[in-house]
């Protein structure tokens, strides 16, 4: 029987003045007590769970989250996430049986809005970096008074 090895990178960075990263950590939930090579970075290990993308209640914006035990370093390193704005890369990877990044399968970026927690776990909410300006922003539908006819089928024709 075959086993997929699934493993999660993720890096804290922020943006300097002149658009450029300023990466501050960076971490694996692959290979525990040890380091995994990705790029040009080792990824120290880091216990969390990464839950991905899901809408809000409201469905104006994505958020995942990033899911720690509650100790001294994961609290820190949340809340340092949270006072400074910083952006989340995470990197979903195929793990090889020698613990090296067989495949990337996503690359999603995020940002630290808000963290919660309780006495076991704590959690890091992501957010998207562009979301909506707020809940009542107006939506529009098309209709034959704005655009002519409408097509029936799922299909649009350009002549």
């Amino acid at each position: 029987m075959a086993y997929i090895r699934l493993a999660n990178l993720f890096q804290l960075y922020s943006i300097r003045d002149n658009g450029t990263e300023n990466l501050k950590h960076w971490f694996n939930n692959g290979v525990p007590g040890k380091s995994v090579r990705y790029g040009n970075l080792d990824y120290g290990y880091l216990s969390f769970i990464y839950q991905g993308a899901a809408k809000n209640r409201t469905g104006d914006n994505l958020e995942a989250q990033l899911v720690l035990s509650v100790n001294q370093i994961s609290t820190d390193l949340a809340r340092e996430a949270i006072k400074n704005n910083y952006m989340v890369r995470v990197y979903s990877t195929v793990m090889t049986d020698d613990n090296k990044v067989e495949k990337l399968l996503t690359e999603e970026n995020w940002l630290a809005a808000s963290m919660s927690y309780d006495n076991e776990t704590l959690e890091i909410i992501l957010s998207s970096a562009i979301d909506a300006v707020g809940a009542n922003a107006p939506t529009r539908v098309l209709t034959k008074d704005l655009v002519g006819n409408l097509p029936v089928t799922g299909s649009i024709n350009t002549q």
